[in-house]
């Protein structure tokens, strides 16, 4: 048993190694764009390149997983991640940089899903709902983490972040060949039967609805991301220090809450009842920044959100693995690619709309979400109340 969660969070730890790689390279982003005297769309279409690829190539490889074995998709994904970091650092040209953030792309796509089919796999129902929220605060903490770790080690040059990261995957892909053993699967499906097709799986409203519901969240939460740090600074005059210091203690607070108290939560309103209500709550205080003139609202609203979608992010997963049977690595293959879309169009969305006037991305955002927290009480009401 012991050696059973040993693996589990070891394959939990990659991913908080892939995304604490993500976010190093993060604070020297600006000086690699003065260093090669690239245009903002350039650095522009390196980000959407990397979510591009993992939009693509999630789904393959959550089928893969299945067939396959989680534990050759995670180590092949850290192996390629510490190859596309590798190639970042050396990269001297836009086609360079280009293929590195494709590949990056890739590997999160061989990564994700399998590390949460892994997980779920490992665990029983019971178990589940913690053991996602680890997942979920995996992913939050590298993305955390990493910007103030890479803004230490960019004093020993800007390219050092990105060779830190390929050293820190790779060691994680030793230790998963290593280590890391298949799992036996817990069969948790509704019903027993051959495997559905992807098609299928699109065809089942359980699984559809809630598709739509993960799009249009991501959407809703890079929509407010991706311009928070502009609307800071316009809107309410705050520094870029403050701004980042806002994000890390909300993000901070969050990840607590994701660790210690998720699978207390779930057990009093369900994952569907978390769905829900982060669809209500982030929609009213997203809409209380767009209106408000104090600091102090601008700040407690920030933490709000940023939990309601911490929260979101392990309940829809722990959701969809107590559904996805013997394809939780398609299911969470599905799941990665439509949350991909979402963070695609968001940040576009918002870059236009902030163009027209400066609050109406915070208001279309409220709008979207508050929506869709109506449309999560309707979509397949019956079904999804019945399985909550």
């Amino acid at each position: 048993m012991k050696n059973k969660k040993n693996m589990m969070y070891l394959a939990i730890s990659n991913l908080f190694l892939v995304f604490l790689g993500v976010g190093l390279v993060i604070p020297v982003i600006p000086q690699i764009k003065e260093q090669m005297n690239f245009s903002g769309a350039v650095m522009g279409m390196m980000i959407s390149i990397f979510a591009f690829a993992q939009l693509i190539a999630s789904p393959i490889t959550g089928v893969m997983s299945d067939k396959m074995g989680r534990k050759k998709m995670i180590a092949a994904g850290m192996l390629l991640f510490s190859f596309s970091e590798l190639l970042f650092g050396l990269a001297q040209s836009v086609n360079g940089f280009y293929f590195s953030r494709a590949l990056g792309g890739i590997a999160a796509a061989l990564i994700m899903p399998s590390v949460t089919a892994y997980v779920a796999d490992m665990t029983t129902i019971s178990e589940r709902p913690r053991a996602m929220g680890l997942v979920s605060a995996a992913i939050s903490g590298g993305f955390i983490i990493g910007p103030g770790v890479g803004g230490f080690i960019a004093h020993f040059g800007i390219r050092a972040p990105f060779f830190a990261a390929a050293t820190v995957a790779f060691i994680g892909f030793i230790c998963s060949l290593i280590i890391l053993k298949e799992p036996e699967k817990q069969l948790v499906a509704i019903s027993d039967g051959p495997k559905a097709s992807i098609l299928d799986i699109l065809k089942n409203p359980l699984f559809s609805s809630l598709f739509i519901i993960i799009l249009i969240s991501s959407f809703g939460l890079q929509a407010f991301e991706s311009i928070y740090s502009i609307m800071s600074t316009i809107n309410f005059g705050f520094s870029v220090s403050e701004i980042a210091l806002i994000i890390t203690i909300s993000g901070t607070l969050a990840l607590i809450c994701q660790i210690f108290f998720f699978d207390w939560i779930v057990t009093r309103v369900g994952e569907m009842g978390i769905i829900q209500l982060s669809f209500f709550i982030s929609a009213i205080f997203i809409g209380i920044i767009a209106v408000t003139n104090s600091h102090l609202v601008v700040i407690l609203s920030t933490f709000v959100v940023f939990l309601a979608f911490d929260l979101f992010r392990p309940a829809v997963t722990t959701y969809l693995s107590k559904h996805a049977g013997e394809q939780q690595g398609t299911i969470n293959g599905l799941n990665s690619t439509f949350t991909s879309f979402g963070n695609i169009i968001g940040p576009v969305a918002a870059g236009s709309l902030f163009d027209v006037n400066h609050y109406f991305p915070y208001y279309v955002s409220a709008a979207i979400l508050l929506a869709t927290g109506f449309l999560s009480l309707l979509l397949n009401g019956k079904q999804l109340r019945k399985t909550a």
